[in-house]
């Protein structure tokens, strides 16, 4: 028996059992942690019913709670009596319900935390309504009357839900006008701005080149005033919209009996979750997933979409694989095909080994110094005279964080290049020069298609790296909330002077910035997810150019 296990052990089957395990536990606990972040992200999006009920007070009065139900914890009874507050019950442990009560700017904050043996008669009307705002988060209540120029068109009696239809109606009607007031404002009269802003600065480039002669001053204004003639037309549409969007307004009771007037203009949709069937509800939910992917954010990122953040994400991580690919790649080239193989090439090397050991923060401050301060200030003097003393790149924006990241994975993709260069087999140089071919030839046609694979697998990694960085981009072009994209309508279309949002830093600002945490953390988990997500993808797609080049030169290692 001894003998036998002797030869188990000394064959290295337990080292083999043990590596598997160790993956199989690595792999249970990702996709653990995925699940785990699925369900509390994705679970917010979901319409919860709105409950009703009466909640007891420690001085014997009651309140009336209206809300949905958001989590629900369990608390030691001695913690509860412990900080004063007397419940009667012989278990050990007490639930606590945190409730969505809405309504900020009537009670000042949007969730409040109940006991359940404080809590009598639940009850979930259908004539509950919850209303999205553009600002001061839900409004949950009963709807009581619509009206049209302050004046009341439909009434609600209790316990009915006749004017509902009406109401839904006037809502897509405030809901397309705002759209339209949101396309004008943001993309036609910010068209006409930046184009105005940059007739400012040719202006100000003539003066300073001497060229500002009547008639290029002529020209100029006449540009300028065809500009303001747009304008004009743009501003009476706004004032038109406005009007027509502050005509309808409805009135709601809340929870603790107060009737307010909201108006249309303020709503972003209205729904009565607990009338909903499962089909309403999936609807909702994918209404609400879409928005959450499309949309810019509000209320201080803690409702609407992210889309800001993953556009911003994506191009600059697309951006850094176009920068620190050729960077990288010549490198390695010149260390292995060009370099004679001594002391400083080995002395490179370990420079190389070293740099991707660094802390990425300081990759940002060097960032900040140099390509801001130095690199972006000197080309503002040279080429952009005319803006100073506004900085156009010496400030931080979606180059320098590009650039910045390019810098910090650029090690990965020469380690991973120079091993793909180094399994090319001596044999295929050789045919090739002996074939009548240049060392570059050579170089060009053979070796580098070859190695190509490892040079995707080296842009995988610098990807995978980057892609999750915060720290340096909290110094070189990160923001909380970006007024517009870097790629617009706008001449020269790609704004690489213009700050942007990342979702590694939009996960931190809402966790950790928020001055509503109860409302942030769900979309907390969701962008986590959605950052995991943006991440495989853009493996997946490297990943799937890696395949297809190993398959196509497949022959050539042959």
């Amino acid at each position: 028996m001894r003998e036998s296990l002797g030869n188990w052990t000394k064959s290295g089957s337990p080292w083999i059992w043990l590596n598997a395990g160790a993956v199989a536990i690595s792999v249970i606990m990702v996709i653990g942690l995925l699940a785990l972040i699925a369900v509390r992200g994705l679970g917010h999006f979901w319409p919860a019913s709105i409950m009703e009920a009466d909640v007891r007070e420690l001085n014997g009065n009651s309140f009336h709670l209206v809300g949905e139900k958001v989590e629900t914890v369990s608390v030691p009874v001695e913690q509860i009596r412990a900080a004063g507050i007397e419940i009667d019950t012989d278990q050990e442990l007490v639930d606590r319900h945190l409730i969505k009560i809405g309504n900020r700017d009537v009670h000042g904050t949007d969730f409040r935390w109940v006991l359940e043996d404080f809590i009598e008669e639940v009850r979930y009307p259908e004539n509950l309504i919850a209303v999205e705002r553009h600002e001061w988060g839900n409004f949950y209540g009963y709807l009581l009357a619509l009206k049209e120029k302050d004046k009341t068109v439909a009434v609600q009696a209790a316990g009915e839900n006749s004017i509902w239809p009406e109401f839904k109606k006037r809502v897509d009607r405030a809901v397309e006008i705002h759209d339209e007031i949101y396309q004008i404002e943001k993309h036609e009269i910010g068209r006409i701005n930046y184009a105005i802003e940059r007739l400012r600065l040719k202006e100000r480039r003539l003066e300073i080149d001497g060229e500002n002669t009547p008639e290029n001053l002529a020209e100029l204004n006449a540009e300028r005033s065809v500009l303001n003639a747009e304008y004009e037309v743009l501003q009476q549409q706004l004032a038109d919209l406005y009007t027509a969007a502050n005509r309808d307004s409805f009135v709601a009771r809340a929870m603790n009996g107060q009737e307010i007037e909201v108006s249309l203009s303020k709503v972003v949709r209205v729904y009565q979750p607990n009338r909903m069937d499962i089909l309403d509800k999936m609807g909702f939910y994918s209404a609400k997933l879409w928005e959450f992917a499309s949309d810019d954010p509000r209320e201080a990122n803690t409702e609407g979409g992210i889309f800001p953040a993953i556009f911003g994400t994506v191009m600059m991580v697309l951006l850094m694989s176009v920068l620190v690919t050729p960077f990288g790649v010549i490198a390695a080239v010149y260390l292995r095909e060009y370099a004679k193989q001594g002391f400083t090439t080995r002395m490179i090397r370990i420079a190389v080994n070293n740099l991707a050991g660094v802390p990425s923060v300081v990759y940002g401050v060097f960032g900040l110094g140099f390509f801001i301060y130095f690199l972006g200030g000197n080309i503002d003097q040279l080429f952009f005279p005319e803006a100073l003393p506004a900085p156009t790149f010496g400030t931080p924006g979606l180059m320098w964080a590009s650039l910045t990241l390019a810098l910090l994975t650029v090690p990965v993709v020469i380690v991973a290049t120079e091993e793909g260069l180094a399994r090319i087999p001596r044999s295929v140089r050789e045919g090739s020069l002996a074939l009548g071919a240049t060392k570059a030839e050579t170089l060009w046609r053979v070796v580098l298609p070859m190695a190509s694979p490892a040079m995707m697998t080296g842009v995988i990694l610098a990807v995978a790296r980057a892609a999750g960085e915060v720290a340096p981009l909290m110094l070189v072009g990160v923001v909380k909330l970006a007024p517009s994209l870097p790629l617009d309508g706008n001449y020269p279309f790609i704004h690489l002077d213009q700050k942007f949002m990342h979702l590694g830093f939009h996960i931190y600002d809402v966790g950790f910035q928020s001055p509503n945490v109860e409302a942030a953390r769900p979309l907390v988990y969701a962008t986590a997810l959605l950052l995991v997500i943006v991440i495989a993808l853009l493996n997946f797609s490297a990943v799937a150019i890696r395949n297809h080049l190993r398959e196509k030169y497949k022959s050539l290692e042959m």
